[in-house]
């Protein structure tokens, strides 16, 4: 074949390209997608955003940790915390996975593990591991400080994350 062969060849596949591309740039504008009024499933522990000029939500009430940690079964809370192993190590042997070790987590002020990258607004928080921060936390990470690296959706379940804060308690 010689050049002019190849040249037809090349100009065809171009020319095909940019045909595909304005058709589908014409579409675009002429069929655009009607967004549903109501989503077709809503997803657990998910939060929407109203808006700028929405209303915070109200602080929920935290509970007596004498009454709450008497009644808090440590058993549970290990077997809960197995989602938790899934990104983070709860033995003594305190090692990075994609979360930070967890071991010994309660009173420890965040952000403090060495070797790991936190998020900036984790370590902007100012908090401390106490036992209504990490229930809080538990409930919906994202929903205590927007804009940290853990995607979990929280525990939905008061018992649960009473299980799971009184099994972090026993981890010393």
């Amino acid at each position: 074949m010689d050049s002019f062969e190849w040249n037809k060849i090349i100009g065809a596949v171009l020319g095909t390209a940019i045909f595909i591309f304005v058709v589908r740039l014409v579409a675009e504008h002429i069929y655009e997608a009607e967004q549903p009024a109501k989503p077709g499933y809503v997803v657990e522990g998910v939060v929407e955003n109203a808006g700028p000029g929405a209303a915070a939500p109200a602080e929920e009430a935290l509970p007596d940790w004498g009454t709450v940690l008497a009644s808090a079964d440590v058993g549970a809370g290990k077997a809960t915390s197995a989602k938790c192993e899934a990104c983070h190590d709860l033995s003594s042997a305190k090692t990075n996975k994609i979360g930070p070790e967890i071991w010994g987590v309660v009173d420890r002020p965040r952000a403090t593990v060495a070797g790991f990258a936190y998020s900036g607004p984790l370590q902007k928080s100012g908090l401390t591991w106490n036992e209504a921060n990490l229930t809080k936390w538990v409930a919906g990470p994202q929903r205590m400080v927007p804009g940290n690296k853990m995607m979990f959706p929280g525990l939905t379940s008061k018992k649960q994350q009473a299980d799971v804060v009184a099994y972090l308690l026993a981890l010393k």
